[in-house]
């Protein structure tokens, strides 16, 4: 009695659920706040260990206040310009109907999730993106400049490729494969960062001057934090409690591993030692390589990319940064960009589930050859690439016109901690 009573008590609950999936809410709730945790503070630390000890708050602050800043250009506006339709402008951008979140409820439904936690778990991705790119003008670009930058760049690069490619754009009505991000985030992140640090200009002593990490300790626990994180960052952007989620996330953590051992195999070889820092970095690369093949593609391939990462974005980072000095302080573009661009291609060729053990799930559309997954996968890096670089460059060109765009080379050998914002990350 007492159990046919509990369930006519759930009746209505179940009844305003209608197609709600409680399972798939549960995981992607939890997948959300390990994408937030990989900003706030993983890429926090991560990145403020790299730089030198007298800027190691700025770049703690610039990640906080760009979270805060791109939570409320969301809620404003961002979500609905990236995943409502827009009608006849829909290949391009969406539209206004859900501005402020407007005609979302608690019964409103994305799939089997609840639409506001659809919006939330995409918010998160959001906020990362421009937080990638302090990396590569870390210890000189202004606070203000910089989040005004970070602002428009959201609405103008992040928020129009994140339509095209998930909001049902031109590149997803063509079949491109991306599933968490590789073209959204690593490759606008990772062009944006070149763009930036080429009109901001080297840091004063780059490259005669070591400008080496002032805390590695901090940096390595940061890149742990990353890696836990990414496991919501890939595993949840299958939006279900599924094999997809499990596979996106068993593919993630082989490929991070090869990535930590190719990288300080590659280091080893030509430097003489392996180091902390080499392991921490393969490992991002390794993720964010894996990042827009991984719920397409197996454990066999994921090795493969994997290792790939760890070499090319090692030689990308010697090739941007010793041979063109080219000053993208923490190497945004040569591990992002670079592994963006590498597991996008990836993913047109180990989708096949014709490579035996190295096979996939298939490609996006049926009669889709190799070819034509990787035809439309290219276009995708060449489109994102070229749109990101023309934009970027616009913004901090236009920005450089009602402020300055970097510190003055006081304030630059003071550091930034002080210089702008009166503060110490270390009074010992």
């Amino acid at each position: 009695m007492k159990k046919l009573l509990a369930v006519l008590l759930m009746l209505p609950s179940l009844a305003l659920a209608d197609g709600l999936d409680t399972g798939d809410s549960a995981w992607i709730l939890t997948a959300t706040a390990l994408v937030l945790f990989m900003t706030l503070p993983g890429l926090s630390l991560f990145y403020g260990g790299l730089v030198r000890s007298k800027n190691v708050l700025s770049v703690l602050m610039q990640c906080f206040a760009i979270t805060c800043a791109v939570s409320l250009v969301w809620l404003i506006a961002g979500y609905s310009l990236a995943f409502s339709d827009g009608g006849s402008m829909n290949a391009w951008i969406g539209g206004l109907q859900h501005v402020f979140f407007d005609g979302i409820t608690r019964e409103t439904l994305e799939g089997t999730l609840p639409k506001s936690l659809h919006g939330l778990f995409q918010m998160t991705f959001a906020i990362i993106t421009p937080a990638l790119i302090v990396g590569a003008f870390a210890e000189r670009m202004r606070f203000g400049p910089m989040l005004a930058f970070s602002i428009l760049w959201l609405l103008a690069v992040y928020i129009p490729v994140c339509h095209w490619v998930w909001g049902g754009g031109w590149l997803a009505e063509m079949g491109v494969y991306d599933f968490a991000g590789g073209i959204v985030v690593h490759i606008t992140a990772g062009v944006a960062a070149l763009v930036a640090a080429l009109v901001l200009g080297n840091r004063k002593g780059f490259p005669t001057q070591g400008m080496m990490p002032h805390n590695m300790t901090m940096t390595v626990t940061g890149a742990g934090m990353l890696w836990v994180g990414w496991f919501g960052f890939n595993g949840g952007s299958a939006l279900a409690a599924n094999g997809d989620a499990a596979m996106a996330m068993l593919v993630t953590h082989i490929s991070a591993a090869a990535g930590s051992l190719a990288w300080i195999t590659m280091e080893w070889k030509k430097f003489g030692k392996p180091s902390a820092l080499g392991i921490a970095t393969g490992m991002v690369a390794g993720l964010g390589t894996i990042t827009p093949a991984s719920g397409f593609v197996g454990p066999a391939a994921a090795l493969v990319i994997g290792l790939s990462a760890g070499v090319i974005c090692f030689y990308a980072v010697i090739f941007i940064k010793h041979k063109l000095h080219i000053d993208d302080s923490l190497d945004v573009f040569p591990v992002h960009g670079v592994g963006g661009i590498l597991g996008t291609l990836f993913a047109g060729i180990f989708a096949s589930t014709e490579l035996g053990l190295f096979s996939g799930y298939g490609f996006a559309k049926e009669g889709y050859t190799m070819l034509d997954q990787l035809g439309v996968q290219a276009l995708g890096v060449v489109s994102t690439f070229v749109y990101t670089a023309i934009v970027t460059w616009g913004l901090l060109k236009l920005i450089s016109l009602f402020a300055p765009l970097r510190v003055d080379g006081d304030e630059e050998t003071q550091g930034l901690d002080i210089a702008l914002h009166e503060e110490r990350g270390y009074d010992l």
